[in-house]
């Protein structure tokens, strides 16, 4: 699972098709021992936990960019090398 971008101590991470078929558009994030599952689409929690203040800024994150997100989404489900994404600043 490539690293996609990382802030503030967030790291974020996308499954190419290689590591799992997935049906929605998401990421993975770790924190710390916390590690969450992101909607792209609808920007929100889809599993696991994080907390607040972190969560906000991987929403956020998330929102800027979403359109970078869903082509790395396209290019992972065909299983190529997905880039990197700015990181919150």
């Amino acid at each position: 699972m490539p690293e996609i971008s990382s802030f503030y101590g967030i790291d974020i991470y996308m499954y190419d098709e290689s590591e799992g078929q997935h049906n929605l558009p998401h990421f993975h994030a770790y924190y710390a021992e916390k590690k969450c599952v992101i909607d792209i689409n609808k920007c929100e929690l889809l599993d696991g936990s994080m907390s607040k203040k972190q969560l906000k800024l991987i929403l956020a994150w998330t929102e800027i960019h979403k359109e970078e997100l869903m082509k790395d989404w396209n290019i992972a489900m065909q299983g190529r090398l997905t880039f990197k994404i700015n990181p919150l600043i």
